[in-house]
């Protein structure tokens, strides 16, 4: 009896929490990959500049190429006119794919994040391999876990609250960046592999005991006849809708990509994300170099330490209350809101000045978080994206992790333009090259965060006025991009309703259709 108590608890949780609990098993790993991957190559391992910048150059090709490849190999089922053993299948079945892949995947992950901690290889060989195991392990994982908010869900209500708790676990994964400071020693590095194993082994068990879960709930609701409609809340119960019906075609990925060219909104979207995913990264970039140059006479360094800190857990917490306005008012009114927000943050921070000290810290902070925010709200478009995908091109079950890894493809690029761009900028407003002196300092040691070269006592302050116009300048060309194409998309409003009814009646008929036969 006591056994089955725990076991009787856990099935009564939310599918929205255990959905949600899978992007906490991603976090508390991703995030320390980012901070430390490259200390610990450089710093421990010595690994020499040419295979380092061979295994990036690999790195960034391989990152845009396999959200789309991942993306179609999952997806190009769903576009073919007939399954391999000749039926059908259902929407439930789909998740039940899904979820299995995630359970396959998720520990996968762990496994090539251990292995990035422990030398076994050469270093240059490792790095590559490492990183391109790693991303692609994460791709997968990313896919499954964003198709699934499309595919469990269809109203809006139901998509974010799934959204919610995933904000809600993210930021808990997120303390894992606080924990690693206290193990990270280059000089002595067996504490912070040991910690690192940790987090591997709590992921992996992580992932294997939420999807078993998962996979339980579908299982159960298939056989409850109560329970109607894809919801969350009805423990993930779905209409029984036929995948390839014989008498439709058969989609080559060419013609996808003709459907997804013609997809108007879809364009509409990624070339506003993609000067989002800019901005994002942009901020990850420069935040050291702006707190170093524009702030660094006013906070110690301990303080500039938490507010990096606090930079990776702050978004996840501000979004909960982002999801609550979705709620009320929509995404596309929230995120319209955000970019008008940044708009006129970043307009009074022009006009104030790089003197106005409290104002600055509060700006500098406030960028980032909003920014990030923006960013977790994107995903519940990219959903409704799929639905209209559905409904315009008639097919049979949504493609979702295709849609997924297509934005992902044209919005990536937008990584690589951020450092480069914004280098480019600082160097023509200032004329300070940073990559004069290497960038590179151990995350661990006095200063925690990369530090810019020293500038010439003469340069100080233009190096300074450089920073500041290039911390307003880019988040106001950025917010005036973004709200002439976020005003051109029109998913939103009369339109999402109908399309969200077309599904809808769509996945009733193919019901319809199945009791039939």
């Amino acid at each position: 009896m006591g056994l089955d108590r725990p076991q009787a608890w856990l099935l009564g949780l939310p599918t929205a929490a255990v959905y949600g609990s899978l992007a906490l098993f991603t976090t508390i790993l991703h995030n320390v990959f980012l901070l430390y991957y490259v200390d610990t190559f450089v710093s421990v391992y010595k690994i020499n500049k040419m295979a380092f910048w061979v295994g990036e150059t690999v790195f960034l090709l391989w990152n845009s190429l396999n959200d789309p490849l991942f993306g179609w190999l999952s997806d190009r089922q769903f576009l073919s006119s007939q399954h391999r053993s000749g039926a059908g299948l259902s929407s439930r079945a789909v998740v039940l794919a899904r979820v299995r892949a995630l359970g396959w995947h998720g520990p996968l992950l762990a496994l090539s994040f251990l292995a990035f901690w422990v030398p076994w290889a050469p270093a240059g060989l490792q790095f590559l391999l490492c990183l391109c195991l790693y991303d692609g392990f994460l791709t997968l994982v990313d896919l499954h876990h964003h198709a699934l908010l499309a595919d469990l869900a269809l109203s809006a209500h139901d998509r974010t609250h799934l959204n919610f708790y995933c904000s809600l676990f993210s930021a808990a994964g997120s303390l894992s960046v606080f924990a690693s400071y206290a193990f990270w020693n280059k000089e002595d590095f067996s504490s912070f592999r040991a910690f690192c194993v940790t987090l591997a082994v709590s992921s992996g068990l992580g992932f294997l005991g939420a999807t078993r879960l998962l996979r339980r709930r579908v299982e159960a609701a298939r056989r409850d006849p109560g329970c109607s409609g894809l919801a969350v809340d009805c423990g993930l119960c779905g209409e029984e809708l036929l995948v390839g019906s014989e008498e439709a075609d058969s989609i080559t990925l060419g013609q996808y990509l003709r459907q997804l060219a013609r997809h108007r909104n879809f364009l509409w979207f990624v070339s506003m994300d993609l000067v989002q995913v800019f901005h994002c990264h942009f901020n990850s970039n420069f935040f050291p170099l702006f707190l170093e140059h524009l702030l660094s006479d006013h906070i110690s360094l301990s303080t500039g330490s938490i507010l990096l800190g606090l930079s990776y857990v702050a978004p996840h917490l501000n979004n909960l209350y982002f999801l609550s306005l979705c709620q009320r008012w929509g995404v596309y009114a929230v995120v319209r809101g955000l970019f008008l927000l940044k708009l006129g943050l970043s307009l009074l921070m022009l006009l104030a000045g790089p003197d106005h000290l409290s104002l600055l810290c509060l700006f500098i902070a406030s960028n980032r978080v909003f920014t990030e925010g923006t960013c977790k709200l994107l995903t519940l478009v990219v959903t409704d994206l799929v639905d209209e995908d559905l409904v315009l091109n008639h097919r049979k079950q949504a493609a979702s992790a295709l849609l997924f890894g297509m934005v992902a493809l044209v919005t990536k690029p937008g990584q690589t333009f951020a450092p480069l761009l914004g280098t480019w900028l600082l160097c023509f407003y200032t004329g300070h090259d940073l990559f004069q002196q290497s960038l590179i300092t151990p995350v661990g040691s006095a200063h925690p965060w990369p530090e810019p070269p020293a500038p010439a006592p003469a340069q100080a302050p233009m190096l300074r006025q450089g920073c500041f116009y290039l911390l307003v300048l880019v988040p106001i060309t950025c917010a005036l991009l973004q709200l002439f194409t976020w005003s051109q998309f029109t998913l939103h409003g009369r339109r999402l309703h109908m399309v969200k009814a077309q599904r809808q009646n769509l996945s009733q008929a193919q019901t319809l259709d199945v009791k039939m036969v």
